[in-house]
């Protein structure tokens, strides 16, 4: 009898180093470089300072990406994340990554995109708040409908809001630069702000999801090659463009003018080309939205396939489409869980139904009154999110001990020392995350736990494969 594996329709290597770059800077560069961008600049006390931290932050997710290209050059796998910690500490690892990205951490950063999106497009269209919940929504089922008709419309489509939002960008630069010195504010005490401490889990937070690339390694080209080089290539092109654009904020708007903007892009646009580019900035927020979370939705659904071919009881997971070419089981149910997330978080009914799970498991209900869908969708998934993160990390450690014989296309540099900087950032993100969190970890730590009891009481969900090799 045949593997789950071998039952399954394989992954069609379509997606080319353009494809999987355009994949990581359209997901990395959402929204954040624009809302946290000031207060970042508030938590330091020099323009030098603003940059050092930004350049650091662009060091340690390029030394995140050599320990990612050893990783996936050497287990090319679909799932990414999913086949490196399987293979490291074994099926319960595995599957317990794949749940929790199905119920936290890939449609909880879906819903959070889709927020963004909803808030920029309510701003554009002059509705209320109560309408957020609706534009997010659309947002996710659109790009999930554009996903599931085909890998070639999903990539297009990426690659075509990547592109609007690199165009775009460049426009806020040249802005910045070349608009009229601004006029020397008062100024604001010079002070540090909450400090570089907390600068820097923003500024981890706005470089995040460059690792996202590895969940599409199966159907990359030209494998060995183009997956370091997309990994280097996007992560580096981010890096260079948060440096340019966090210069051009503070040349066109100064140091105490952009660390005070409430709308920091749109304000260097409208010194430049008035309200029409105030406008246009929301335009490219949306644009930016719309990139990371149609990135997002290509590359969860491949987790959950490569879950599927493993465990026999949700095969379903792991079919793709004859003719269509995409797991479309795995789409539509990122779909709906994402959806359901949107109106736990956005909807008095829905805060209303979370408040009611936590009094009933003897905790006090969570005041909602200042955190909107975004931020409450951020507490909720960032711990475990960093967690998993961090057991990657390590299982690189792991994995070279263990396939001392197998043939790595690439190595990290420097090894260990690399890799222990990279796993020194994802415990301290851990550490802050898990702070900033609060009472909301819980509602990300009960799915985890949930999955627990799943795969403890179920059987393993079927009888398992052999492990990967």
């Amino acid at each position: 009898m045949s593997s789950p594996e071998t039952n399954q329709t394989p992954a069609p290597s379509e997606l080319s180093l353009w494809d999987a770059v355009s994949i990581i800077v359209g997901i990395v560069i959402g929204a954040g470089i624009y809302e946290t961008a000031p207060f970042i600049l508030s938590c330091v006390a020099s323009p030098g300072q603003a940059m050092l931290v930004w350049a650091l932050g662009g060091v340690l997710s390029v030394i995140g990406a050599l320990c990612y290209a050893e990783l996936a050059t050497t287990y090319p796998r679909l799932g990414g994340d999913y086949f490196f910690l399987r293979r490291a500490y074994g099926p319960w690892a595995g599957f317990l990554f794949g749940w929790s990205q199905l119920t936290v951490i890939m449609t909880g950063s879906i819903g959070m995109m889709a927020y963004v999106f909803a808030d920029y497009a309510v701003k554009l269209f002059g509705t209320t708040s109560a309408s957020a919940p609706v534009f997010a929504a659309a947002a996710v089922v659109a790009l999930s409908v554009t996903n599931i008709v085909g890998v070639k419309s999903g990539r297009r489509t990426q690659n075509i809001l990547t592109l609007l939002k690199v165009i775009g960008l460049t426009a806020i630069v040249m802005a910045g630069f070349f608009a009229p010195a601004p006029v020397k504010a008062a100024s604001s005490g010079g002070g540090a702000g909450p400090g570089f401490q907390v600068a820097m889990i923003l500024v981890l937070y706005t470089y995040g999801g460059w690792n996202d690339a590895a969940f599409v390694v199966a159907e990359m080209k030209n494998k060995r090659r183009s997956i370091p080089q997309a990994l280097l290539i996007g992560t580096a092109s981010v890096a260079v463009i948060y440096l340019l654009i966090n210069a051009a904020y503070m040349s066109g708007l100064g140091f105490d003018g952009a660390r005070n903007s409430k709308a920091i892009a749109a304000d260097v646009l409208h010194g430049a080309l008035g309200d029409a580019g105030a406008k246009a900035m929301s335009i490219l927020v949306l644009i930016s939205a719309l990139g990371a979370l149609n990135g997002l939705i290509l590359t969860g659904a491949r987790i959950y396939a490569a879950v599927g071919t493993d465990y026999p009881a949700i095969a379903p997971l792991a079919r793709w489409h004859p003719r269509l070419g995409t797991p479309v089981t795995s789409l539509v149910l990122q779909m709906a869980i994402s959806l359901g997330m949107v109106l736990l978080v956005g909807t008095d009914l829905g805060r209303s139904l979370t408040n009611g799970v936590l009094q009933a498991l003897g905790f006090a209900a969570f005041s909602w009154e200042g955190h909107g869908g975004f931020d409450s969708l951020l507490r909720c998934t960032a711990p475990v999110f960093w967690l998993f993160f961090l057991l990657t990390g390590i299982s690189l450690f792991v994995l070279r001990a263990r396939d001392r014989g197998t043939e790595r296309p690439f190595s990290v540099p420097l090894f260990p020392i690399l890799p222990l900087i990279f796993c020194g950032m994802c415990a301290f993100m851990l550490y802050s995350a898990t702070t900033y969190a609060g009472r909301l970890t819980l509602l990300g730590a009960a799915p985890v736990v949930l999955g627990m009891v799943v795969l403890a009481f179920c059987g393993g969900l079927g009888k398992r494969s052999a492990q990967p090799g």
